[in-house]
This record gives structure tokens, sequence and C-alpha cells, in this order.
């Protein structure tokens, strides 16, 4: 998806600023290089501010001197890649929409956060101006026959989907999900004591790691996925770098199933230990299991 072209910003920075030429960032724990001049390219923006209307030494920085800023680190890139020419391209699935125009909003990208905010969708899924243009002399909308023809396409199509039993019109969005398969390990562990119903300790979970198409571990688990090992995976393709930002199951379960999908295997290996040598300590067990979830 691709956002259309605003008009052109022209940086005021003068040609003596107290900063560098090139700009080191740490955006949320993540360390970003651009040139000062793509940081100042939207007027009155917050970044523009920031870099020339103050100095180097009211800014914040971190141990290593970079610039710091407090926020989302993995959706600063597309905030970076808006700045640099002012047009954003965004994955094919790309479920972050609201957050990056909550981001936009932070950084005073108006005319960014106003095309997030109210995209329009042409056929290449890409966010284009309005299909149907206002009429100069009334204000009133005028669409094409061949717009028209879309729009009763479509609400032809709603229509087929009405089912037999119940007569009511099954959502698009259920129909045109993306088949696929999910796998939830995680690695746990529990103690029996030596008097097993007083000392027990049950499951603990350290992380819940979350293997698969990276669009749909998106879909699914959205901002509570953790994608810091992994950030830049494209959306088609596959890893096994993704965990979770908590550690109930049933949590992902839950998750899971709002969604479609569905249990399909399940395999797990343990081994039990001692704290000590000695035989009447407690009895550590671990654990590596595997859920295999599946949407046709």
């Amino acid at each position: 998806m691709a956002l259309a072209d605003p008009e052109s910003g022209i940086s005021n920075c003068n040609e003596f600023s107290p900063f560098p030429e090139i700009v080191e960032l740490n955006v949320g724990g993540q360390v970003y290089v651009t040139r000062h001049t793509t940081l100042v390219a939207v007027p009155d923006s917050l970044l523009w501010t920031m870099f020339s209307k103050k100095t180097p030494k009211e800014l914040a920085r971190d141990n290593k001197g970079r610039f710091f800023l407090d926020r989302d680190g993995f959706l600063f890139r597309y905030i970076l890649d808006y700045l640099r020419d002012l047009n954003l391209v965004l994955p094919d699935y790309f479920p972050e929409r609201s957050r990056l125009q909550r981001e936009a909003d932070f950084f005073l990208l108006r005319e960014l956060s106003k095309r997030l905010l109210h995209p329009k969708m042409s056929k290449d899924d890409s966010i284009s101006e309005e299909i149907c243009h206002s009429d100069t002399d009334d204000g009133a909308p005028q669409c094409s026959a061949m717009d028209t023809l879309r729009m009763d396409t479509l609400r032809m199509d709603t229509l087929r989907t009405v089912s037999a039993v119940g007569g009511s019109p099954r959502s698009p969005s259920l129909d045109s999900r993306k088949a696929g398969y999910i796998t939830i390990g995680y690695r746990g562990s529990y103690t029996i004591g030596r008097d097993i119903q007083t000392d027990a300790k049950f499951r603990r979970v350290a992380r819940i790691t979350v293997c698969g198409k990276t669009s749909l571990a998106k879909e699914v688990f959205g901002d509570t996925l953790n994608e810091s090992r992994d950030p830049d995976r494209p959306p088609e393709r596959y890893t096994s770098r993704y965990y979770l930002k908590f550690n109930f199951l049933e949590q992902a379960f839950d998750k899971l199933t709002e969604v479609g999908f569905h249990m399909v295997a399940c395999s797990s290996t343990g081994t039990c230990a001692y704290t000590s040598n000695d035989p009447n300590e407690d009895k550590i067990w671990t654990s590596y299991t595997e859920y295999v979830f599946c949407r046709e």
C-alpha cells in the first residue's frame, strides 16, 4: 500500500546548524542513522522543531550520545521513510495502521496522519485519491460508470454470502482471511515437593514463541507480538523468532480461537532434575511443548 505524495515540505534550517549532517537516533531502543535534512523535511513537525529550533544540548541522549526518543522504535522506520521523500509504502498486510496514525499525530505530521485516518483504497491496495470526485458546481459526488459497476458487484458478492440456514450475510472479511498454520511453543517448569499436596509449584512459562507466516502472526497477536528479534521480516515470509509479550498460554489460545484457528497437533518433551545432589530435595520438571494451530 502506498501513500500518495503530499506537497513537498521545505526545510528552514540554516546552513550553520549546530547538528551534524549525519544524525544517530535511539528510538525506543532501536537505532537509526539518517541525515539532518531528513529530520527537518516537514516544517512545524515535532522533529523539525527539535532539530532546527533547539540545540543538541537541549535534547535527551542515551549513554552512547545518540539522540533519544521514547517512542515505538519499530513504527519509527515508517515515519523516517515518509520524511525521506514524503511518500510512504506500507506492506500489503499492515495491522498497525491505527498505531502508526497515533505516531504521526505525536510527531505532528498532519498530512500523514490525515491519510492514515482516511485511506482511499484502489484496486492495487494502495492508498490513493478519492475514487469519486466532487463536482465543482454543486459539490455533489460524481462517480464514473465503472465505479458504479464496482459498487454494484460488491453488493452482489455480499448478498451471495447469505447463509442458507440463518439467512444473515457473512462478513466478507471472514471469507477473505488467509489460511495457514501457526505454531505456539513454550519452555516451562514446575516443582513437585516432598509433600505433593502442599509444596507443588505449578507451571511456570518463561516465554511463548510464535512460528509461522509473518502476516498471520501479526493478524492474530497484533501489538502483543514482540518482533524485536526479526523486525524486518516481509509479510509473506516465515519466521520462528517472534514471541509474545505475555506468558499466559490460555490468552494465546483465546486470540487464535477468536480469528478462526483450531488446534491440530501437540507435542512435548520433559526432563526431571534436582536442585541439589540430595535426592530428598524438590524435583524440578522442565519441558518444551509445541501446539500447532490451523485455519482452513
